[in-house]
């Protein structure tokens, strides 16, 4: 995820290359998908990829609420759960597009926190995690 509120993707490993976009939303998670020196090509829950700095990057596991619903008109909301249960009771509605700080994952349910809510939501509704991925 992304430790600063203000950071630069740009076309390739180095101040050389032109910045293609600018993240302003610190948390954002991000897919690290090569290496290079202190570089990493990263891609968002869109499919952008580029070249940022790693020390703007934290290894802070976060994901983001249904973002392929996010921006669609009404808002679309997912439970947030008391326990890894679909009738567990409802801890709050989560908005799509949010983003939530992961505690661990089983491969069908992660605990996440987002403000002051604690709970679960189920993995295939998040970016930011694999499918069927265990995070302890």
């Amino acid at each position: 995820s992304l430790k600063s509120d203000r950071v630069n993707l740009r076309n390739g490993p180095g101040t050389d290359y032109p910045t293609s976009w600018v993240f302003t939303r610190a948390g954002l998670p991000l897919e690290v998908i090569k290496e290079f020196e202190g570089w990493r090509q990263v891609r968002d829950a869109e499919g952008t990829t580029g070249w940022v700095v790693q020390s703007f990057l934290s290894g802070r596991r976060t994901a983001l609420v249904l973002p392929w619903e996010a921006g669609k008109g009404s808002a679309v909301v997912t439970a947030m759960r008391k326990d890894d249960s679909a009738s567990s009771r409802e801890v709050a509605k989560i908005e799509a597009g949010v983003i939530a700080n992961i505690q661990s994952c089983d491969g069908r349910w992660c605990r996440v926190s987002v403000d002051r809510y604690m709970g679960y939501i189920e993995q295939n509704k998040l970016w930011g995690v694999y499918p069927a991925e265990r995070i302890n």
